[in-house]
């Protein structure tokens, strides 16, 4: 026979809660927010907390908004950039060969003078 408490699987507070115990609950309001997949989310929101009017879909991530008829566009995703990309946005042609120029010089001038480069 195993040892045991009288009170196993029980916790303290542990029984049936029911209106009585917890109070009313508060009023609350359903909105419907609609994404442009057709997906349909309703949140329940306080009676009196202001509604925001966009919402992630939690199905498909995309942004929703309480007009079925017209739901935001998907957000526009900008491909990755190189770093390479970003600097030739930065800089002209002409710009980056006098820079090319300018370190060839330098690096020129240290193996005349007999520097170790590696």
């Amino acid at each position: 026979m195993a040892g045991g408490s009288a009170i196993r699987g029980s916790r303290v507070g542990a029984g049936p809660m029911g209106e009585a115990e917890r109070g009313d609950a508060a009023p609350r309001l359903y909105v419907s927010f609609f994404c442009s997949n057709g997906h349909e989310t309703r949140p329940a929101f306080s009676a009196e907390a202001a509604i925001p009017e966009d919402w992630d879909c939690p199905r498909c991530g995309l942004p929703a908004s309480t007009d079925a008829e017209n739901p935001p566009p998907p957000p526009k995703i900008l491909p990755y950039k190189t770093h390479l990309a970003y600097v030739k946005e930065r800089r002209s042609d002409e710009e980056a060969k006098a820079i090319l120029e300018e370190a060839l010089q330098i690096l020129h001038d240290r193996r005349a003078r007999g520097d170790v480069i590696y």
